[in-house]
C-alpha cells in the first residue's frame, strides 16, 4: 500500500503562504563534479580550480543548474510529494551570488499565485517562488515555477 502524500493539495496552498524548508545541504566537490559529468557541462569555471582562481570569483563555482535543482528539490517533501501532477514551466530564474564548494544551502518557498484549472476539475495551478540562501544568508538563487497540483476534493472546480 502506498504511503499518504506529504505534499500540500491545491486548497492548502494559499497566496502569501511561506514555507521555510527543513532540509539544508552542504554542497560538496563530488556533487558539483557528478552533476557536471552527468549533464556534459565541461565549463572550467566549475571544474578547474586554477581556472577559477583567475576568474572574477577567485575559485571554482558550483554549476548553477545544480543550484536550481537543489533549491527546488529540498521543498518537494513538504510541498509537492504525491500531490503534484507536474511542473508546467519555470519562469524567471536568477543567481545573484555564486555557490561555492562547501556552502550550505537552505531554501524557502512562497505561494505567489494560484487558480483553478479550466480544463481539469481535479486540479489547480499554483505559482511558487523559491529562494535559496547560503550560510551567510546571501541570496544565491530565485526561481518562479508553475505546478499542476491535485485538489483534495476532485470535481469541485467551476465549469
Amino acid at each position: 500500500m502506498a504511503a499518504a502524500p506529504s505534499g500540500k493539495y491545491f486548497e492548502e496552498l494559499e497566496v502569501g503562504n511561506a514555507y521555510p524548508h527543513a532540509v539544508t545541504r552542504t554542497v560538496t566537490e563530488t556533487d558539483n563534479l557528478l552533476f557536471c559529468a552527468l549533464t556534459h557541462n565541461t565549463q572550467p569555471l566549475h571544474l578547474d580550480e586554477e581556472f577559477g582562481k583567475n576568474s572574477i570569483y577567485g575559485t571554482r563555482v558550483v554549476n548553477s543548474i545544480y543550484t536550481l535543482g537543489l533549491v527546488v528539490g529540498v521543498g518537494v517533501t513538504e510541498l509537492t510529494l504525491g500531490t503534484t501532477l507536474g511542473n508546467l514551466g519555470f519562469g524567471e530564474i536568477t543567481f545573484p551570488n555564486p555557490v561555492r564548494i562547501g556552502d550550505t544551502i537552505r531554501a524557502e518557498t512562497h505561494v505567489v499565485d494560484r487558480r483553478e484549472s479550466r480544463s481539469r476539475p481535479d486540479s489547480g495551478i499554483v505559482e511558487f517562488e523559491t529562494r535559496g540562501y547560503n550560510q551567510r544568508n546571501e541570496l544565491v538563487a530565485t526561481v518562479r515555477r508553475k505546478a499542476l497540483m491535485m485538489r483534495k476534493t476532485p470535481g469541485t472546480a467551476a465549469a
